[in-house]
Parts: C-alpha cells; sequence; structure tokens
C-alpha cells in the first residue's frame, strides 16, 4: 500500500515536471536555451533558426505568414469557441520577463478552450506578445501585408495527450492570435492601464511578479471572437515545431498607443517578431461572420480566381446580372428626361462632414460623419444619407485612364463616387432594393487635359476657366493624408477643414446622366440610381497621382458592363451631340444680333 501510493505520488511528481518543462519549454526557456538564439545581434537571427540542432524552423509549414484575404475561403465548420474561465481573476499567475517576451502562465488546468472548429478541448498553458511598438509593425501575422503595434498568442496544449506526446502531433497546440493596434482615443481601459503598470517590475530577464485581478477577457475587451482565420503551422521560436492549429482573430484589441509604448521602454527586449513565412500551398480559413471584403480583386491584383471575369462566382454575387455598372455612355442615344432637376445638397459645404480616410485594399474612401450630409432633388424618388465618396483611378502617369464609366468610349484619369444610402432603409434593405442606393459620379481629369480620345459632351465643353475648376487646395489638403494610409486597413482622422462642396468646386451639377445599374464591386448589387455628371472636375495630374503612389495599387476600375435594354436619360442640358454643345446655342443670339 505505501508502495502504491509512492509510486502514485511519484506518476504525479512525474507528469507536473513534464508539464512544466512543456509549459517553460514554450515559454522558449527550455526547448532552446535564452542564449543561442535571437531576433537580433546575435549569430542564430531568425534566418539562422533552421541551423539549430533539432529544429524546424526550414519547414514547410511554418508560422507566422501574411493572411491574404483573396485567398481565404470560408470554413463553414468553424464554429463559435466555448472559453472557460477566460473571465476568472485568479487564472493568470504572475508576468515573467523570460529573455525573448513578456509572458504570463496561467494556473494549470483552470481556463480551457474548444469549438471554433478546434478537434477536442485544449488547456491554455500561458499567453505572451510580440511588438515593435515605436514603428507600429511588431506583430508576426500580418493581415493583407498590414502588421500591427503588437500580437498577443495564447498558447494551449490539447487535452488528452500525454505531455510528451504535445510536441508530436499536428494539432498538439491551438494558439490564439490577437492583433494590438494602438489608438489615441483617451479612454484608456483599467485592465491594460492595470496589466501595463506591472512591466516595470519584470525589466530584467527571469524576472517575475504576481498579478492580481486581471482577466484574460479585460484583455481582449469587446474583439468580435466569431470572427476568425485558421490554418495548420508552427511555433513561431525555435525549435519552430510544426504542431500548431493556428487562430487569428480578424479584429484587432485596441490600446492606447501610450500604454503599448510601456512594452518597449520598461525592459530590455528588442523587438521581437519573426518575419512571414512562405505559405507553401496552405490552405487558409475563415469562421463564416469573417467579412472577407478582399475576396475580390482587380486584374493582376491577386489569384485569377478573384479578378473581375470571375467575379459572378463569388457567393452572394449578383456580378452576372442584367443591370450592371459601369457603362459606356452613348450620348447619341440618351433619352432627355425633364423630370430631372435640380439637387438639393445638405451639407455638402460642412467642412467638418469628412470624418476618416482609410485605405480598402481597393480604393481610398472617404467617411463622413453619421446622419450629417444628404441628397435630394434631381429626379429621385427619396431624400438619401450620403454615407461616403471614394475614387477609382489607373496609374501615376501623366495619361493614365482610371474612370470607371466612360463617355463615347472616352475614359478619363479618375472618378469620383458619392454613396448614399435610401434614409427610410437600413443599409441591408437598401442593397435589396432597386433604388436603395443614390450614387454620385464625377468624372475627374487635369485642368489642361490632352487626352486625344474620341470626342464626347464632356470633351465638347470650353477649356475651363477658374471659376469651374477645383479648389487646389481643397485637393491638396486631402491628398496629404494619403501617405498615412499606405497599409491596407489602415485610416487617419481627418483634422483639417474640407468640405465636399471644396473638392467639387463650381463644377456643374444642373448637367447629368441617369441610369439604373449595380455597384461596381461584388456583390455588384443592383440598387443603385447612378448620377454621372456631365462637366468634369478638374484636379492637378500631379495630385491624381499621389492616389496610386501612396495606395500602392494601380488601375481599381471594372470595365464597361452591357446595357442590355437599358435606357440613359439627361437633363436637358446634357442633350446628345446631334444637336452640337450647349454653349453654341447660348452664342446665337449674340451671333444673330451682331451678324444677322
Amino acid at each position: 500500500m505505501l508502495s502504491h501510493s509512492f509510486h502514485l505520488t511519484f506518476e504525479k511528481t512525474n507528469c507536473k515536471m513534464s508539464l512544466l518543462k512543456l509549459v517553460l519549454g514554450l515559454t522558449l526557456v527550455v526547448l532552446v536555451k535564452s542564449n543561442e538564439w535571437c531576433y537580433i545581434n546575435c549569430g542564430h537571427t531568425p534566418e539562422h533558426w533552421e541551423a539549430l540542432p533539432g529544429s524546424q524552423c526550414g519547414g514547410g509549414k511554418q508560422s507566422p505568414i501574411d493572411i491574404v484575404t483573396s485567398i481565404v475561403t470560408i470554413d463553414p465548420n468553424l464554429h463559435n469557441f466555448t472559453f472557460v474561465n477566460f473571465s476568472s481573476q485568479s487564472a493568470i499567475k504572475n508576468i515573467t520577463n523570460n529573455g525573448h517576451s513578456v509572458q504570463c502562465d496561467i494556473e494549470v488546468n483552470e481556463v480551457e478552450v474548444s469549438g471554433g472548429g478546434l478537434d477536442g478541448e485544449y488547456s491554455v498553458l500561458q499567453f505572451h506578445f510580440h511588438w515593435d511598438v515605436a514603428n507600429y509593425s511588431g506583430s508576426e501575422h500580418a493581415l493583407d501585408s498590414h502588421r500591427y503595434p503588437m500580437e498577443m498568442h495564447i498558447v494551449a496544449s490539447k487535452k488528452g495527450l500525454l505531455p510528451n506526446e504535445t510536441l508530436s502531433h499536428e494539432d498538439g497546440l491551438a494558439v490564439l492570435g490577437f492583433f494590438i493596434d494602438a489608438t489615441e482615443d483617451g479612454n484608456l481601459s483599467w485592465p491594460w492601464k492595470t496589466f501595463t503598470s506591472y512591466l516595470k517590475d519584470v525589466r530584467e530577464e527571469g524576472s517575475s511578479v504576481k498579478v492580481d485581478n486581471i482577466t484574460i477577457d479585460d484583455l481582449i475587451g469587446n474583439v468580435d471572437r466569431t470572427k476568425f482565420y485558421r490554418y495548420m503551422g508552427s511555433l513561431t521560436t525555435p525549435y519552430c515545431d510544426e504542431v500548431v492549429v493556428w487562430t487569428l482573430f480578424h479584429e484587432p484589441i485596441k490600446v492606447h498607443k501610450d500604454l503599448l509604448l510601456h512594452f518597449s521602454t520598461e525592459n530590455s527586449i528588442a523587438p521581437n517578431y519573426r518575419p512571414t513565412q512562405p505559405l507553401n500551398g496552405r490552405n487558409v480559413t475563415a469562421s463564416p461572420a469573417t467579412p472577407l471584403a478582399h475576396l475580390w480583386c482587380y486584374e493582376d491584383h491577386c489569384a485569377p480566381d478573384y479578378t473581375p471575369s470571375h467575379w459572378s462566382d463569388l457567393p452572394g454575387s449578383h456580378c452576372d446580372g442584367e443591370s450592371q455598372s459601369p457603362i459606356d455612355i452613348s450620348t447619341d442615344s440618351v433619352v432627355e428626361n425633364g423630370t430631372l432637376n435640380s439637387f438639393t445638397f445638405t451639407n455638402f459645404d460642412n467642412k467638418h462632414a469628412i470624418k476618416s480616410i482609410t485605405n480598402t485594399g481597393h480604393t481610398v474612401e472617404c467617411v463622413l460623419e453619421d446622419g450629417l450630409v444628404e441628397v435630394s432633388g434631381g429626379g429621385l424618388d427619396h431624400d438619401y444619407s450620403t454615407l461616403q465618396f471614394h475614387f477609382h483611378w489607373g496609374t501615376e502617369s501623366a495619361d493614365s485612364e482610371g474612370s470607371e464609366h466612360t463617355v463615347d468610349k472616352k475614359r478619363y484619369p479618375m472618378e469620383m463616387h458619392i454613396v448614399s444610402k435610401r434614409k427610410d432603409l437600413t443599409l441591408d434593405e437598401a442593397l435589396k432594393t432597386p433604388d436603395g442606393l443614390a450614387v454620385l459620379g464625377f468624372l475627374i481629369e487635369a485642368p489642361q487635359s490632352t487626352n486625344n480620345k474620341s470626342s464626347s459632351v464632356l470633351a465638347e465643353t470650353p477649356s475651363p476657366t477658374s471659376s469651374s475648376v477645383s479648389d487646389m487646395k481643397a485637393w491638396k489638403t486631402l491628398t496629404h493624408y494619403l501617405s498615412n494610409i499606405k497599409d491596407i486597413k489602415s485610416e487617419v482622422e481627418v483634422t483639417d477643414e474640407i468640405s465636399i462642396d471644396d473638392l467639387l468646386g463650381n463644377v456643374n451639377r444642373e448637367s447629368y446622366f441617369r441610369y439604373s445599374g449595380s455597384l461596381t464591386t461584388p456583390s455588384c448589387n443592383e440598387a443603385v440610381v447612378w448620377t454621372i455628371f456631365k462637366e468634369s472636375v478638374k484636379v492637378d495630374q500631379d495630385l491624381m497621382a499621389l492616389f496610386p503612389e501612396n495606395a500602392g495599387y494601380h488601375n481599381v476600375f471594372r470595365s464597361s458592363q452591357s446595357l442590355h435594354s437599358r435606357k440613359i436619360y439627361t437633363t436637358a442640358a446634357a442633350a446628345g451631340t446631334g444637336s452640337g454643345p450647349v454653349w453654341v446655342y447660348l452664342l446665337l443670339p449674340c451671333l444673330c444680333a451682331l451678324f444677322c
């Protein structure tokens, strides 16, 4: 009996020691000695990790990776997670400086995770961080080439496996990755303020401090945990064992930038992230709730299966419908419509209406303050609330062509779309209603255009006077923000005074074309009342070139779609070319008075 009791005690002690070894190994201390590898300033930086004895760092399923959303597919089996004791105030034991990161150890067998497409239950061992806060690019994983300042990894081992088996199963570990983004929001959440206050106590490698009254849920905050990406990979530190089921959550944790700086200033740990590794044919999937807005591209921007000719194959797509946009406006066949009267533009002159500017990965989008800007009249049957405006362009070249709509086959350098939603509908309802959206399209070209394309109604307009040219100061103000949104998904707050009217200048808004069409990007919902204004907005070519130059992508326009049986209507001032330019008729009475 005594012998049996001793044997059980020994087994339990031995198992605990094995588990402890695994936990410490995952903290980067036991698996490889801390002085055998580093991120910078030693002999075994990341590009040399594969040379370490027993290393798998040169394998074909390495982490981290760049998650290219255009090749991500939805996996309906990625259901919601079950998080056990993520709200426990006693789960986090301590914060430790292990020489490579700041790590928090978790009480054994207290915190668990399951669901989310995982094959079994996992026991959380620890979580740690990777950062380069100073350069805002310290996350290990990237999302469409965009890195965040930090990344948090919650490491869990598969239950039912012996500790020495964990590193021999391809799904022996599950790691939950959370991007961490810097914010300037003055609301410093107490969990992160409290958490970062401990960092001053772990300045030296090996130092540790007990943590009180902070939960994992507190640190994650209100991140939507139903939206995530999944792939099979490895540990991101030596020996880089390929045993990890990776989960990367779509939404970042938002932490005030001043708090994030503590990770760099309160210890001697240099930027500690591994560069992204080749995907090598692995599949990256996403949960059904994940908004794969980038699951498509323009020509040469991504895999061929996601270019415009394949947009109709996307789930829920309407891109093969018979009322698609953009179109070529043939001025010989437009029909004059007397109901197309003057518009009423509400708060288009408000210099604080533009809230932020975003690089969506497909365009530069200017988001407006909610419920402030409106448009009505102009033959529209409803009042519309303006949501945003964005741009389509070609290249930086002076002879670039990037407008979506064309007039008599002429394509302009750029096009601006002002998007509005019917006030009596939700956005979801508007996308299902033929006139749910109203888009105002403005063609853009340089003031002294030398485009030699075939003439059109717009081409027949005399050279603009100073009063018809856009306020170039406004465009300079707008484009100076572009250097701050070079990364996809990056966003910058607009603090300068600038209005939509400033950008449009004195362009004639009484003369326009009208037709029913669709969104020009997936899912191409046929829910748009289109207005294309006759007179082009005039913008200096060097300012137009800043859009592709800073966004980093080119030729962001869809080609013209078939008109089918639709008709294009026009105001009287924008009638077809058969009768000659409007300015000729205005001049005729004067000519008759002089010569008749």
